[in-house]
């Protein structure tokens, strides 16, 4: 643990404080904590394991049905004096995006992205941030209501929280709904780098339109370019990207969402990428049930099997799984299924390769005609792979042969 010096991150005057948190009350800066509070803080934990945990089941503070993240897990809290506390920690990971390859990500607690936190409405929540990245940074909690000066805007609502320090965010949950945490310090980078994590903010009480649900799994959406035997996202790019990930997953990583026979599913999708997605689901119709804003009112949904979800909106959709099976789950932009996927290969397709592939052959003997019939001939091959790179289409599948796309 770096060490702590509050002073340094904190504003320091009740005119600074007045200038980057233009509130009167209701957040409390670092400089609000005493020495020996933040001496205190909650003992970090975290989860290097790409494997879906168990919903975390709560054990203090108000009862709710817990979330299961995909390929991810929840931060546990402690209760101090009825104040939900958390402990965030930025720092370098690495992260198993499928078997076979590993990326150098920035994250939390471990991973990228960072573990989801779960709270009630109502509940007040404070989140210590340590810093362990070789830059500053911030966390902005998107789509939440909160005082201005918790909105993590760095150089506009608190100034950027410096490697090695701390900084305390604290505010009231104020509605239920689905959101999400990131950066707003160096976002190009920071976001690139894989810096993201899911909040859910559970309801207080029955709500009129927030139905019980037997599943309720969340996941984001995230976009690297990381070329074949590389490791490290290159975070300049902003369009041409080769991998498209769930939780910093890609295919044939990606868990299973595994229901029972007339389960009610809620899925919640929140989308850090650069483009949107038409989110389709195989075998089901499904209602959108919230957004950004919080629950749908119910005369607005209808039964969709597609959804299309922008960047940085969050999407809720729900639905009763009725129909037995292993059914497909994905984006229908159809390169977004393939992994390692270089883009300025010429189409070849009806082209005879016979006579030139002959000629290769006694200079090259390896070389392998591609593409002459379409890409299907990708998963069969056996060529070899950069190190730390996975195939660009195919994964075993059960009982047919090969599998080209994400599933639930």
């Amino acid at each position: 643990m770096p060490a702590i010096d509050a002073e340094t991150i904190a504003m320091t005057s009740r005119r600074d404080f007045f200038k980057f948190a233009g509130i009167a009350g209701g957040a409390v800066a670092a400089s609000a904590v005493s020495r020996v509070a933040m001496a205190a803080l909650p003992e970090p934990v975290s989860q290097t394991s790409p494997n879906t945990m168990a919903p975390l089941v709560p054990n203090t503070g108000r009862p709710y049905n817990p979330v299961v993240t995909l390929n991810g897990w929840t931060l546990p809290w402690r209760m101090n004096q009825g104040v939900k506390e958390f402990h965030l920690v930025a720092e370098p990971v690495t992260r198993e995006m499928a078997p076979g390859m590993k990326a150098h990500l920035w994250g939390y607690n471990g991973q990228s992205p960072g573990p989801t936190i779960e709270v009630v409405e109502g509940d007040r929540v404070r989140i210590f941030v340590t810093n362990k990245l070789p830059e500053h940074t911030s966390i902005h909690w998107h789509g939440q209501r909160l005082p201005n000066g918790m909105d993590g805007v760095t150089g506009l609502t608190q100034p950027a929280i410096p490697s090695g320090k701390t900084f305390v965010y604290e505010f009231v949950a104020r509605r239920p709904g689905t959101f999400m945490y990131h950066p707003h310090a160096d976002e190009m980078v920071q976001m690139a780098m894989g810096m993201m994590g899911f909040w859910v903010t559970h309801p207080k009480a029955k709500h009129p339109l927030i139905d019980e649900v037997q599943r309720d799994f969340c996941f984001l959406l995230s976009a690297y370019d990381i070329e074949p035997g590389a490791a490290t996202p290159k975070v300049a790019e902003m369009t041409d990207f080769n991998l498209w990930t769930w939780n910093s997953r890609v295919f044939p990583g990606i868990d299973s969402l595994n229901v029972r026979l007339n389960d009610k599913v809620r899925i919640r999708i929140g989308n850090l990428t650069m483009t949107n997605h038409p989110m389709h689901l195989h075998g089901h119709e499904f209602v959108v049930t919230g957004t950004d804003g919080g629950p749908t009112p119910k005369s607005t949904r209808w039964h969709e099997v597609t959804t299309d979800v922008a960047v940085g909106q969050m999407r809720q959709i729900e639905f009763v799984a009725d129909e037995e099976g292993d059914w497909a789950f994905h984006c229908h932009k159809s390169h977004h299924t393939m992994n390692a996927m270089g883009h300025d290969v010429p189409t070849m397709i009806g082209v005879d390769h016979r006579g030139v592939a002959r000629q290769i052959t006694q200079l090259i003997p390896d070389y392998m005609v591609m593409g002459e019939r379409g890409m299907k001939d990708m998963t069969e091959m056996e060529m070899p792979l950069p190190d730390n790179t996975v195939p660009m289409m195919g994964g075993e599948g059960h009982p047919f042969q090969g599998l080209s796309s994400l599933m639930i």
